[in-house]
């Protein structure tokens, strides 16, 4: 094998408790920067080029769209005091105010409407699935954007907080009749490495023909072991709701987002797109 795939062997790795056993032979250096990914919270205090944001976004917008509709657009905000007054919208989080440049990806489906205004036909699709190819569009350039920008250099971190406050974030960007956020991305060159969040086991996430449930007590096991492989290369720093629901002895990945959905979040979100002209029967 070459450098490539030996790289992306031990990046799966350090990724997967049961990455053994790959066929890593059709690696390149773009596999290797993908697996590499880290999400980064902290940047140098160095500008980003609005021009190189802009191809950036060009470049995560060539990619693939629900039937061409290309019902998504990337909203950047550079202006130091825009974003300090953007950012308490999304989180209390003083790393998103000073973030170089955070971008804002978005689902619109206000050109279809007007399509089909301006050509004379009716527009027959006013249900959920029309809500969903837009959020479905803007989530693929999301994640295409990431790669384009961690391979040149950049660090990212998604911020799904955009949605907390979906309403007033809306009315502070602007967003017309039927343009909704769908997730945050700060954006700067790293001030560090970061690491590699492991994630859950292959066995679990990958299906081969049919999905394949193992049953609940081989899930529960399986989840068992992966709260502990990651609990001893990346134990959370601190534990969600401690006031709450008190500390746990072993706080592990599923204790962690347990937690987080024990308590409401965004129940006002359907509400909102309702209010932006979205039918969601």
């Amino acid at each position: 094998m070459g450098q490539a795939a030996d790289d992306l062997t031990r990046l799966l790795a350090e990724r997967f408790q049961d990455a053994a056993g790959l066929d890593t032979g059709f690696a390149t250096e773009a596999h290797v920067r993908m697996a590499a990914h880290r999400s980064l919270r902290a940047y140098r205090d160095e500008p980003l080029p609005l021009p190189m944001l802009q191809a950036l976004a060009a470049v995560a917008l060539s990619s693939p769209t629900k039937s061409d509709m290309q019902s998504r657009d990337i909203l950047i905000v550079t202006d130091a005091s825009r974003l300090a007054a953007l950012a308490p919208l999304i989180a209390p989080d003083d790393w998103i105010a000073t973030a170089p440049a955070l971008l804002v990806f978005c689902g619109d489906h206000r050109r279809q409407r007007q399509l089909n205004e301006w050509r004379g036909h009716p527009f027959a699709n006013d249900h959920l699935d029309w809500f969903f190819n837009a959020a479905v569009d803007a989530s693929i350039v999301l994640g295409s954007f990431i790669v384009a920008a961690e391979a040149a250099g950049l660090g990212c971190c998604p911020l799904s907080q955009i949605r907390n406050r979906a309403a007033e974030v809306s009315e502070f960007l602007g967003l017309p009749e039927r343009v909704f956020p769908v997730a945050g991305l700060t954006v700067g060159w790293p001030s560090r490495a970061g690491e590699i969040s492991p994630r859950l086991p292959l066995a679990l996430t990958v299906h081969v023909d049919r999905f394949r449930d193992p049953g609940e007590a081989a899930t529960r096991e399986a989840i068992g072991e992966y709260d502990r492989w990651r609990h001893a290369r990346q134990p959370y720093r601190r534990q969600r709701h401690a006031d709450r629901l008190g500390e746990a002895p072993f706080y592990g990945w599923s204790e962690d987002k347990a937690r987080q959905y024990s308590v409401p979040e965004r129940e006002d979100f359907g509400a909102f797109v309702r209010a932006k002209g979205f039918n969601l029967r």
